[in-house]
């Protein structure tokens, strides 16, 4: 790499006048943030210790860790303005940062990803340059506007690396061997597709390809009316990146599990935690805790770990004995999700449920909720979430609106049953008895051990007519959550509309749940 200038997108960085230029503007930036910069650059891709930066950004000087995280997200900020979403400044968990997309000015003409192995840090993805396989050259904008609207999708996922257009698109009108991109780019995941249009109806195919095996992870197609070009585009942007994000989730939990423990780092320790994270038990809880308490003392900053840790401590705090030490500390690291994670959609999404509950603030939790949707609209965490919360407090017509779109943004995630139970509390409360039933039993069925479907089945089938199934569900309750009171969900519940408090703890009551 040469090692006067560095170019990366559209910044070129001059080493020895340590000057930072954009398309050949100057930026600006503080000595300190520079330096940061400049040790990342010399250091062509590989990672960098937080310990390596101290040393060298801040030689023979005692400083206080936060004033690295300063200066990155004052990097980060400047960094974070390609048009295509290219990420540039990479956070690699447990282990330090990297920039990524170099090249020096002798190879200005290769491609900026990166290649080599990059199983150990955290998923990557190149978008191929979809096919046109109309004939029609009109078609070529609109296929070309589709990738680049994924591609930003992604970018916006936290936890996921995305490949820049301009890189991806070396591939446009020629054969693309899956293994050959993934080697080329260095990335885990490689999503292909294509456009057909006839007369006035468009189909659109996608495929999620795993860069090594060349398994088929994920695939869907699309048929629409093309009416309005750039409303479709962004339905069929939303709709991919919906179905993406939970398919690499399950591809890389199903990754880690194949790793040894002792290979394992920060995100890796959080992906072995969410399995039991997301099922609502505390025994699950139980397990995943010290995953994530072991993952912070990696990285202490971790907004991630944070999150599903107080997701923990919330399921613990309402199933297992309602101490007042598991609430106060499920608040303190929601608190710490969010002040590490404010670029983070999961991060907000997940910490926005525990203000709610635990914290009793929903005014602060839909704000975040909000926050979490802007970075990413078709974050299935941050509309299924809010989805029960509006639902709760009975705000129905935006609780039925979000459910909707993550079960159909996302069909086959496992952890749908969140949506599915957001809408059988509006059917509930609106007197829709039999639409109730329905949407708790799918819930129930799509987690079993899920105490609180199985409560609000029993409310629904009772108010059905159906007591003999009602009396059933019931048992299944306690079955599942021995600890299960009235007076308990009431006292957890404080973001609930009263009268629908009222309406389940009256059918409770009648079946003969504990008061």
């Amino acid at each position: 790499m040469d090692p006067d200038e560095i170019t990366f997108g559209r910044f070129q960085l001059n080493l020895n006048q340590r000057r930072l230029l954009c398309q050949g503007a100057p930026v600006q930036l503080g000595s300190r943030a520079l330096d940061i910069l400049c040790v990342l650059a010399k250091a062509e891709g590989e990672i960098v210790s937080k310990d390596e930066l101290m040393t060298h950004v801040w030689p023979g000087v005692v400083v206080q860790e936060n004033n690295i995280q300063v200066h990155i997200s004052a990097l980060r900020k400047v960094l974070g303005q390609e048009k295509d979403g290219e990420t540039h400044l990479v956070t690699v968990p447990g282990r330090g940062y990297r920039l990524i997309g170099l090249k020096s000015s002798a190879a200005a003409g290769e491609p900026d990803g990166q290649a080599g192995d990059t199983t150990s840090e955290r998923p990557s993805i190149a978008v191929l340059p979809f096919q046109n396989m109309s004939g029609d050259p009109e078609q070529e904008y609109f296929a070309d506007g589709m990738v680049e609207e994924i591609i930003t999708g992604l970018s916006r996922i936290k936890w996921l690396s995305v490949i820049s257009r301009s890189s991806t698109f070396i591939y446009k009108n020629r054969p693309a061997n899956i293994r050959e991109v993934a080697d080329k780019f260095g990335v885990r995941y490689v999503l292909e597709g294509g456009v057909r249009k006839s007369g006035n109806r468009i189909r659109i195919t996608a495929q999620l390809i795993d860069g090594r095996s060349e398994a088929h992870l994920w695939a869907e197609q699309y048929d629409r009316v093309l009416d309005d070009v750039f409303a479709l585009q962004d339905e069929i942007t939303m709709c991919v990146v919906g179905a993406i994000e939970p398919s690499l989730r399950k591809a890389e939990i199903d990754r880690v599990r194949r790793q040894r423990p002792n290979d394992l780092n920060a995100y890796d320790l959080v992906l072995r935690s969410l399995p039991f994270v997301l099922s609502h038990i505390p025994r699950d809880s139980a397990a995943a805790i010290p995953l994530l308490e072991d993952a912070l003392k990696l990285q202490p900053d971790y907004a991630a770990a944070h999150a599903f840790l107080s997701r923990c401590l919330h399921h613990r705090f309402v199933r297992a004995g309602l101490r007042e030490e598991d609430r106060i500390a499920a608040i303190q690291h929601a608190r710490a999700a969010i002040a590490h994670g404010s670029d983070d959609a999961t991060a907000l999404a997940v910490a926005a449920y525990i203000i709610a509950y635990d914290d009793r603030d929903t005014a602060t939790a839909l704000k975040l909720f909000d926050r979490a949707l802007e970075l990413s609209g078709s974050n299935v965490f941050a509309l299924s979430f809010s989805a029960i919360v509006l639902a709760y407090m009975g705000k129905a017509d935006l609780a039925v609106e979000r459910a909707q779109l993550t079960l159909r943004l996302s069909p086959f995630d496992v952890y749908n049953f969140r949506a599915k139970h957001a809408l059988a509390i509006v059917h509930f409360y609106g007197g829709r008895y039999a639409n109730a039933v329905d949407d708790a039993r799918s819930a129930v069925h799509a987690n079993p051990r899920f105490s609180t479907g199985h409560a609000l089945l029993a409310a629904a089938l009772l108010r059905a007519g159906r007591t003999a199934e009602a009396k059933a569900a019931a048992l299944d309750v306690l079955a599942h959550e021995p600890t299960f009171t009235i007076h308990g969900f009431q006292l957890v519940a404080g973001g609930v509309e009263p009268a629908l408090s009222k309406h389940f703890a009256d059918a409770w009551r009648e079946l003969g749940l504990p008061e």
